[in-house]
């Protein structure tokens, strides 16, 4: 064997060695020596799991995922600004994601949350929770990169989380004509059943179009439908759903809660006979099945 040029253990010396050798049986250490020996290169100190809080209910120590301004920065001037967007392509929404990430690029935040509320009312929200790795991320064309596809969920996330930081109120648009000069149908009563994300952005978009008289009916007694009831705080807390729900009630959108589709004897019928000209079906997978109507399901009444 070579002479030991080192204090490192053997099997290093083994690779150092003009000629190493193969061990012939497994060296055994037993479960306690290799907690010491972990405990030699650890940072932080073991936690003792008898003595922790229960966390039920209470995501307090899971670390928020926000990119800072000095990595969404940096992640803003990797992407490459294609052309062809392949990652625009691949979303639902059809954001225009490369144009608000180089509003990023040059610090100008509230362009880029002004580009992506203006395509996708549920901007935060889907910054936090969608699937972006089978989506937008997943037709990056730095997926093969060493450094990987841009992080586009935490750059929408981020432009998302410092306009709400601003707390600007969403106004009518201004090339609107004034809601006494708009034409006579602009003012028919619309009714939207469940206040989940369906309802919040079709009511967002009506309202944009210069329809005036807009209320969401919900069976429940908040708001936010399954955003609100199924994902946990710690991925979607619930001062976003609240953020995007006032947004939506700044152009005028009524919301009532308690009343929903075959509660307090509410249908079709009923709400023809109040004058609703429209209603927009946009209830969950339950009560769908217990109604037996459509889902997301737009009707003229």
């Amino acid at each position: 064997m070579a002479p030991v040029l080192s204090k490192d253990p053997v099997d290093i010396e083994n690779i150092l060695g003009l000629n190493p050798r193969m061990q012939n049986y497994a060296a055994l250490r037993s479960t306690s020596s290799k907690k010491l020996d972990k405990k030699h290169w650890k940072r932080n100190a073991d936690k003792d799991c008898s003595a922790c809080p229960k966390l039920e209910n209470n995501f307090d120590d899971i670390k928020h995922t926000t990119l800072s301004e000095r990595g969404a920065l940096r992640e803003a001037m990797r992407c490459l600004k294609c052309a062809d967007a392949p990652c625009q392509k691949s979303c639902p929404t059809n954001l225009d994601i490369k144009s608000f990430i180089t509003s990023i690029a040059n610090k100008n935040y509230y362009g880029a949350a002004k580009m992506i509320f203006s395509d996708n009312p549920l901007g935060l929200t889907c910054g936090m929770v969608c699937p972006t790795s089978d989506l937008c991320v997943g037709g990056c064309n730095l997926y093969a990169t060493e450094e990987g596809p841009i992080n586009i969920g935490g750059l929408q996330q981020f432009a998302t989380e410092v306009f709400k930081a601003m707390n600007i109120p969403q106004i009518r648009n201004p090339s609107l004509p004034l809601p006494e000069d708009m034409p006579k149908a602009y003012s028919a009563k619309i009714a939207l059943l469940g206040a989940g994300p369906a309802s919040i952005s079709c009511a967002s978009f009506l309202a944009r179009l210069g329809y005036s008289d807009i209320t969401i009916f919900e069976k429940q007694e908040y708001v936010g439908g399954l955003s609100t009831s199924e994902i946990p705080q710690f991925r979607l807390p619930y001062d976003v759903v609240n953020f995007e729900i006032e947004l939506m009630k700044d152009l005028g959108v009524k919301v009532i809660c308690g009343k929903g589709l075959s509660v307090n004897g509410m249908n079709l019928s009923t709400l023809k006979e109040e004058g609703y000209k429209a209603v927009f079906i946009g209830i969950d997978k339950a009560s769908f099945l217990a109604s037996g109507m459509g889902l997301d399901l737009y009707l003229q009444i």
